[in-house]
């Protein structure tokens, strides 16, 4: 499995495509230049084209590299970005100046959407300072409290994300306040089930606290004799609280950094914050388009 995220963003043997839902946005712009002239993808530049121009004047950002396709709408725009990834113009769909909801109901759509069958949800890669690998979160910031089916997609969704890493066979913690069983605690419950399920493509263990997550001396220390305890590539949290506590932890108290997407859909989708630093938005531009290239198309 590659250890940094810096990885990502060297130049691919083929040149990958961006299809921008509502592109008229300063910031969307100004990462989607960044992967440009990093030489990781060109864009479809899909909107009100003459807002994209003044968007672009201002940024100084010249838009003859790009293709500018105009919309009527913001939910044509989306429908526009969609289809362009739908007929493989582009490998990866990101979210411009739209609600998410928008974007999301055109992914979904039946007729012309990116559907596969999978629950979507979001995958971040963290860079720890002083960790000896890349961690995956998952979900902080799609599902707000998924059940055990839930979860297995999201575990599914994780572990195809791992192996696009080179991770073949990523360990998942599952997450909890403890490391054992408890009836009166729904996520132990959960985490027991998921580590019996057999998903494939990964060992699931759980439920694990996340000092046994993560460190091989904590699990010793607590007297947790599964080998896979301390090793986790993936730690799959309870739910959405949890899951943006520990995403916000990681950035503002450990000072990782870190790259996040939406996966389950036919291509990877980037939807940045603009709480995101440009690295975080860059970052994520290279993940969608480095786990578009290395995931089987039959996904």
């Amino acid at each position: 499995m590659i250890r940094s995220l810096d990885c990502l963003k060297s130049t691919p043997e083929k040149r990958h495509t961006l299809a921008v839902a509502v592109a008229q946005d300063a910031e969307v712009l100004s990462a989607v230049e960044a992967a440009r002239k990093c030489g990781l993808a060109d864009a479809i530049l899909v909107g009100d084209v003459a807002a994209i121009r003044q968007v672009a004047d201002e940024c100084n950002i010249s838009l003859e590299p790009y293709t500018l396709v105009q919309a009527e709408d913001k939910v044509d725009a989306c429908r526009q970005a969609v289809t362009f990834v739908r007929k493989g113009e582009a490998d990866v769909l990101m979210k411009g100046l739209v609600d998410t909801s928008v974007v999301l109901k055109q992914v979904l759509n039946a007729e012309y959407g990116l559907r596969t069958g999978r629950t979507l949800s979001h995958v971040a890669v963290f860079e720890v300072p002083n960790f000896d690998r890349l961690l995956l979160l998952t979900d902080a910031a799609m599902n707000i409290a998924p059940d055990v089916e839930a979860k297995k997609q999201i575990i599914l969704n994780a572990t195809d994300v791992a192996h696009a890493l080179g991770e073949p066979d990523p360990i998942v913690a599952c997450v909890c306040a403890v490391e054992k069983l408890n009836p009166k605690m729904p996520p132990t419950v959960d985490a027991d089930e998921l580590s019996k399920a057999g998903l494939p493509g990964c060992q699931v263990v759980g439920p694990l606290a996340l000092d046994n997550a993560i460190s091989t001396q904590a699990a010793a220390h607590k007297g947790i004799t599964d080998p896979r305890a301390g090793h986790a590539n993936i730690l799959l949290m309870p739910d959405i609280e949890a899951g943006n506590i520990m995403y916000k932890s990681l950035v503002f108290l450990a000072g990782a950094k870190n790259a996040g997407i939406i996966v389950g859909a036919r291509a990877p989708i980037v939807l940045t914050s603009r709480a995101d630093s440009d690295e975080t938005k860059l970052n994520s531009i290279a993940l969608a388009l480095y786990v578009a290239a290395n995931t089987p198309k039959e996904r």
